[in-house]
């Protein structure tokens, strides 16, 4: 199993999983060149790919949907409530009804030899969810656009092998800076976004010992720094019973920008 970032920010988000025999994106909320571009880099085709497994319905998650599906005639999975909004927005475009794939929750399914459990979330979207995938006994977990989590979170991320857990404010910058009160709120709510320091807490309930690599993802781009969020991280997962040093579990911010390395667990 292999993770790779192609992007991941508040103004865009899609990930590239893949085993030996099958290979999903998790969203598509930036261009269809640069999904291909970033396809490209680990020279893997979008005609290719499985499927799609989407998070929830927010534009950054959706953007390039339509003319993907359109394009490729790949099969969309999302829960029912989600996929009922996903039809109401008029920039995707006709999306073909028999391309959609409804899920839900704790409810596992496979997509060629990767098995997938969707984790429902808090998040202001219909039905919003994060993703574990697991092939040949590894499990790679993918968890953004949460306002805050609990005990079911946690067990249902635990025992992951590559992480991609959201990063996306720091609560500081975000309560000086120019958004307006009701979007700061909103952010800051249950169903808003995970801080730096709220992520690093979740992180040091995951560690474990066989993991390989911790993805930083859907970091604002006004209320956030890479630098900022990867040390306030390190420092909540201080005393852990795991690593003394962060390397070891490769702390990565992911890029929204650039196309991260494909890492392998």
């Amino acid at each position: 199993m292999k993770l790779m970032s192609i992007a991941s920010g508040s103004s865009g988000n899609c990930i590239f999983v893949g085993s030996d025999q099958s290979s999903v994106l998790v969203d598509a909320g930036i261009s269809r060149k640069r999904i291909v571009d970033g396809l490209h880099t680990i020279d893997q085709d979008i005609k290719q790919i499985d499927g799609i497994l989407i998070t929830h319905e927010h534009i950054d998650h959706v953007k390039a949907l339509g003319v993907i599906s359109r394009s490729y005639q790949i099969p969309i999975y999302a829960t029912e409530d989600t996929i009922s909004e996903i039809k109401k927005i008029s920039s995707l475009g006709e999306l073909d009804d028999s391309l959609f794939v409804s899920i839900e929750p704790e409810k596992p399914f496979m997509i060629g030899d990767i098995l997938i459990h969707a984790h429902s979330i808090w998040h202001d979207a219909a039905d919003p969810v994060c993703y574990s995938l697991y092939n040949n006994n590894k499990k790679i977990s993918i968890a953004t656009d949460m306002g805050d989590y609990d005990d079911y979170i946690i067990s249902s991320l635990k025992d992951s092998d590559i992480l991609l857990l959201e990063a996306n404010h720091d609560v500081r910058m975000l309560q000086v800076g120019p958004y307006p009160y009701s979007l700061k709120q909103r952010i800051l709510g249950s169903r808003g976004h995970l801080s730096n320091e709220s992520c690093g807490r979740l992180l040091f309930d995951l560690l474990n010992d066989h993991m390989k690599a911790v993805y930083l993802g859907h970091l604002s781009k006004e209320n956030n720094y890479p630098e900022l969020a990867y040390e306030t991280v390190k420092s909540e997962l201080s005393g852990n019973s795991y690593f003394n040093d962060v390397r070891d579990i490769n702390l990565t911010v992911a890029s929204r920008n650039d196309v991260g390395v494909c890492t392998e667990a």
